[in-house]
């Protein structure tokens, strides 16, 4: 990063050395060495190890033998910001009820400067369901939750988060996601076949806030349960998912 980056005037190199860290960190499902992270930010070990020691002791990096990996603390104070807090709690019970009814599980997705993350998520009642972790980021092109919240964008908006967002591996558009987002918008839902487990549908809808702005997307990850003839079919918990997008949308909006 050269000195006219930004804007050229408030520089902080020890803070951008930090902040490459940690950014370089998140992006890995393993951790790295110090010579690994050195190499990839393209600066000696000896002008690294200081900051990364700091970053350790105030606890947003672990030290694994010699490997270094990211811990959850910024997840943590991530959550910490009332209007997310606040989501989540009001969410939680109802997404519960649902899950319960549905015998399937679900999550709770928002955009956050170019990505999709899962903000919380309810495992299916029994012994195996599709789940996706809590900070896990997603796609916003090929997934449900990307539709939904695409589709109840504003034009503003929409283009915003298309110039924020960084395309991940294997994200494809489909050829239709004109089409598909204005049906989406049209019917209220989205359902669509995972892009990334076979047999999944992705069953999404909007949970909106005042003056009608989408604040999240609801999804849950459709599996068919053939050991349970009697539990509710497809259609049945799309009924089920949307009546708890409208509970949550109530209730954020009088929040």
């Amino acid at each position: 990063m050269s000195e006219s980056d930004d804007d050229g005037r408030y520089r902080a190199p020890a803070l951008d050395k930090g902040l490459d860290m940690i950014e370089l960190l998140a992006a890995r499902e393993e951790g790295m060495t110090l010579k690994d992270i050195s190499t990839a930010l393209n600066r000696s070990p000896t002008e690294l190890y200081r900051m990364l020691d700091r970053l350790a002791r105030r606890g947003y990096v672990a030290r694994q033998g010699d490997n270094y990996a990211l811990t959850m603390k910024l997840f943590m104070l991530a959550h910490l910001r009332p209007p997310i807090r606040r989501l989540v709690g009001h969410a939680m019970p109802v997404m519960r009820r649902f899950t319960n009814a549905a015998e399937q599980a679900c999550h709770l997705v928002i955009y956050d400067r170019g990505d999709l993350v899962v903000i919380a998520q309810v495992e299916a009642p029994g012994y195996w369901g599709v789940t996706i972790r809590v900070g896990a980021q997603i796609g916003l092109v090929n997934s449900g939750s990307g539709h939904v919240i695409l589709a109840f964008a504003t034009a503003e908006e929409r283009a915003l988060m298309f110039e924020e967002h960084e395309t991940m591996p294997y994200e494809v558009a489909p050829a239709d996601l004109d089409q598909r987002l204005a049906d989406v918008a049209k019917h209220g839902y989205e359902a669509m076949q995972s892009q990334q487990t076979p047999t999944v549908w992705n069953l999404s809808v909007p949970i909106m806030g005042p003056n009608g702005t989408v604040l999240a997307a609801l999804t849950c990850p459709f599996v068919r349960r053939l050991e349970n003839p009697d539990a509710p079919d497809r259609d049945h918990v799309l009924a089920l998912l949307r009546t708890a997008g409208d509970e949550l949308s109530v209730t954020s909006t009088t929040s």
